[in-house]
């Protein structure tokens, strides 16, 4: 405790840090608290402490602006103590307190303890107490010399303000009953505080330590006062009676501070405020400019006109956007593959691009963020993929959903000419996240739709080129902005629904299904304890093994994701957790006695409760999927293809008939021009060569149509079906049917033809071949020149398949029957068989 007679003030005092106004002993204040700093000094001390104590506090000036300054302020050195007598939370337009504080005396800052949550500093007491609450005390009234005669004068010059104004005014009747109780050397403090005078002027009042020096201060400035009223008399404009009069020598924000209906933010305070933070939030000069501009128009504007509220909001935002504020990142290459392995079992090619990025980052601090797309089947990770880069990063993620938008509106935002404009998403986005280097994921790209409204998907290009969103223009703004920094992450289900201009800015990776193996690690590493906490299970009380997990896999679901695999995984948990809440209410006596009984038969003698094949049929039912590859292709005429479609790959029967007629071929199953144009080069290659496989019908005749209708049909005619990867496929069942032999049952086969034979690469080879992985075939046809994506396929996958890699049709013929096709061995060699590549 500082002693200096009298009353005293704790020795150590948290620090409240102001940027307007300056208290001085013996006036009161109200002060609006917004700064982090201030706002935990209320939650921590004021709204807390239950003694008189708690409620001192120092209110010290900073020359910084608290609410945009994170570091150490830089303090004034003398402050006032002060009293907080009343404490207003509020929430509008942000969350913020307003307090009332009456000053009781100076202190010195002798050094700063803390400045987290809130400053803490030790202090030395400069003024006594005792001479502000005892009116009778002793002071310098009786004391003869200088610091007399300014008292005196101080005193009398108060006297004649007084007599100049009028007494039925209450701010000036306020003003009497102080000047006749308080003592005289208190005066400076108080008249400073009460009449019109800037910041500097009181802090210069603030800083006289002795009564001399105080004295000296305030006596010109209530001199200023009375010369100014004298002058307004002279020229006959001074009214006495006119209380906007009074305003102008005694300030009403801070004279009626004590009354409750007092407006406390007046216009002029208001667009004052908002000019600091103009210039506080670091925007480029072209916004500033822009700022200052419309600040101007608000500032002559009416509050009662339509457009005052939508300027006002429109610097709001300005305000409020990150146009200088980062993140820093996390550039701990170790740490972040850990994370990510934690956090997702394989997709090996994302990690491996995300830690590329970092170590460019961490070598090229300066590096623009990429545009990376992830297409893939649903289900697979591509959002929580996005998630985990932001977490690796250190960054804040912001997750913006394009699936069925379809104004450029929601991209580029409404211009301000419109009743209800507002920005776009991006914009908004970086007001919600803070920061200007965020994690964007741009969630379904694939699903933007075209309106009457405009192309978000053309909107998109200017965001997404990183040639130039560094000044990307929102039309609600209508000035630049820099999204360079910002990681762009876009998901899609498939490219082809993405313009060619948009997906040319974009850097492709696919995300493939995952095979049954790595389903398996899912399950027990991801999804089995996420439904297990979600329904209220431990380990202890339930017990999936892998065998189970491997039946639901391949028997109740058939994805390329996990979603429906995590279904089943909590329909499992739902009734065990029926069983589980069984036993416990038998066991509480919540039952009656003979359901108990019953109950006691049903429920599990022991815990965990194992899942074996049995429960799983009994929860779940009858398969879903069967092997049904092989009972199928025991007729001719029925060949097994592969398809990609943007729920991943999938395996595709197509059937054959003939009847008599006169040669004329029906299609269906809901083919596309592509996959029909591939059925009429199959029926014509096999004309041209039916000699050479003797594919005649008749003897003797030389076209296998003749006499003779062919109905060529794809099941699932409820599915849209399209494409040039089913040529070969169509090829072998015809040639089945023409020859009556058996295609091989563990084909399966994928690639487009030409007239003249030829065997084309296609594309999704690595999600068909997963799709053939999970129905178990163990051979498949492909394309030669695809042998270069076989590379991306897990190993187990590539032990479990051989893969027969073609040129021709030849070779296609040759390999999908047994024992070869008649016309193929001396046509050409067989193809080689890559097994356990």
């Amino acid at each position: 405790m500082s002693s200096s007679g009298g009353i005293e003030i704790p020795s150590r005092l948290p620090l409240l840090l102001t940027h307007e106004g300056v208290l001085l002993p013996g006036s009161t204040v109200r002060f609006s608290v917004n700064s982090p700093r201030n706002m935990q000094l209320v939650k921590h001390r004021l709204l807390t402490g239950t003694s008189l104590k708690s409620t001192i506090i120092g209110v010290i000036p900073d020359t910084k602006d608290p609410e945009y300054d994170t570091d150490l302020p830089s303090l004034h050195k003398i402050g006032t103590a002060g009293i907080s007598v009343q404490v207003v939370g509020s929430n509008w337009p942000k969350p913020h307190y307003t307090l009332l504080i009456t000053g009781l005396c100076r202190f010195r800052v002798s050094s700063v303890l803390k400045d987290r949550p809130f400053v803490f500093a030790e202090v030395e007491q400069l003024d006594k107490l005792e001479q502000y609450t005892s009116p009778s005390s002793p002071g310098v009234t009786g004391e003869d010399g200088e610091l007399g005669e300014l008292s005196q004068k101080f005193h009398q010059a108060a006297i004649q303000l007084l007599g100049m104004l009028d007494m039925s005014v209450p701010v000036v009747a306020k003003f009497r009953r102080l000047l006749d109780s308080l003592p005289k050397e208190t005066l400076p403090d108080v008249v400073a505080s009460m009449i019109r005078t800037s910041n500097k002027e009181k802090l210069q009042v603030l800083d006289a330590v002795t009564l001399e020096d105080r004295f000296k201060m305030a006596l010109p400035m209530l001199t200023r006062q009375i010369e100014a009223l004298k002058l307004l008399q002279k020229t006959r404009k001074f009214n006495p009676y006119n209380e906007k009069r009074v305003h102008k020598v005694f300030p009403r924000r801070q004279f009626n501070l004590d009354e409750e209906n007092e407006n406390e933010d007046e216009d002029g305070d208001d667009t004052t405020a908002l000019e600091r933070k103009i210039y506080g939030a670091n925007m480029s000069e072209a916004a500033l400019k822009v700022c200052i501009k419309e600040l101007k128009r608000l500032k002559k504007m009416p509050q009662s006109m339509p457009e005052y509220a939508l300027t006002r909001n429109y610097l709001d935002l300005m305000v409020e956007l990150p146009w200088n504020k980062s993140s820093k990142d996390c550039l701990d290459i170790g740490s972040a593959r850990t994370l990510l392995d934690n956090d997702h079992y394989a997709m090996d090619k994302l990690k491996r691009r995300v830690l590329e990025y970092l170590a460019v980052r961490q070598l090229k601090s300066s590096l623009k963020g990429p545009i990376l797309c992830f297409v893939g089947p649903p289900g697979v990770g591509k959002t929580s993929v996005g998630r985990s880069i932001a977490r690796t990063l250190g960054r804040e993620f912001h997750r913006i959903a394009l699936g069925g938008v379809c104004d450029q509106s929601d991209i580029r935002g409404h211009r301000r000419t419109y009743v209800g404009s507002m920005p776009g998403r991006i914009i908004n986005g970086l007001k919600t996240v803070g920061v200007n280097n965020p994690v964007f994921l741009l969630d379904e790209v694939d699903k933007l739709a075209k309106s009457l409204q405009g192309d978000p998907a053309a909107a998109l290009l200017e965001v997404l080129d990183p040639e130039q969103n560094h000044s990307f223009t929102d039309h609600y703004l209508n000035v630049a902005f820099d999204l360079s920094q910002v990681l762009f992450i876009a998901t899609a289900n498939t490219t082809a629904t993405v313009p060619p201009a948009l997906l040319d800015r974009m850097e492709v990776l696919q995300v493939p299904g995952y095979t049954q193996e790595e389903k398996m690690e899912i399950a027990h590493r991801h999804l089995i304890p996420k439904q297990l906490e979600e329904h209220g299970l431990t380990p202890q009380q339930l017990h999936i093994p892998q065998c189970t997990t491997q039946i639901v896999i391949s028997r109740y679901t058939r994805e390329a994701g996990v979603r429906s695999l995590e279904r089943k995984i909590g329909t499992v948990c739902r009734a065990v957790a029926v069983k589980v809440a069984e036993g416990q209410n038998n066991s509480k006596g919540l039952i009656p006695e003979c359901q108990a009984q019953q109950a006691a038969k049903e429920a599990p003698p022991e815990m965990p409760i194992v899942i074996d094949h049995a429960a799983i049929r009994d929860i779940l039912g009858p398969p879903v999927f069967d092997m049904e590859v092989s009972e199928r292709l025991t007729l001719p005429g029925v060949a097994l293809g592969l398809a990609w479609t943007p729920l991943g790959g999938e395996i595709m029967f197509v059937e054959a008939s003939r009847t008599e007629g006169e040669g004329h071929l029906t299609l269906t199953g809901q083919l596309g021009d592509v996959m029909k144009e591939s059925a009429h080069l199959a029926i014509s290659w096999l004309r041209a060569s039916a000699k050479t496989y003797q594919l005649t019908n008749v003897v003797g005749a030389s076209d296998p149509l003749e006499g003779t209708d062919i109905h060529l049909h794809f099941p699932a005619g409820a599915v849209t079906k399209d494409g040039p990867s089913a040529g070969v496929t169509i090829v072998t069942c015809l040639a089945s049917l023409f020859s009556g032999r058996l295609v091989r049952s563990d084909v399966a086969m994928s690639g487009e033809i030409t007239l003249r034979g030829l065997v084309l690469p296609v594309g999704g080879i690595k999600d068909k071949v997963l799709a053939a992985h999970r129905a178990g075939v163990k051979c498949l046809i492909l394309p030669k020149r695809n042998e270069k994506d076989l590379e991306d396929l897990p190993a187990n996958v590539r032990a479990d398949l051989d893969f027969i890699m073609v040129s021709n049709l030849d070779q296609v013929l040759n390999s999908a029957f047994d024992g070869g096709f008649p016309g193929t061995a001396s046509a050409c060699p067989p193809p080689a068989v890559l097994s356990k590549l």
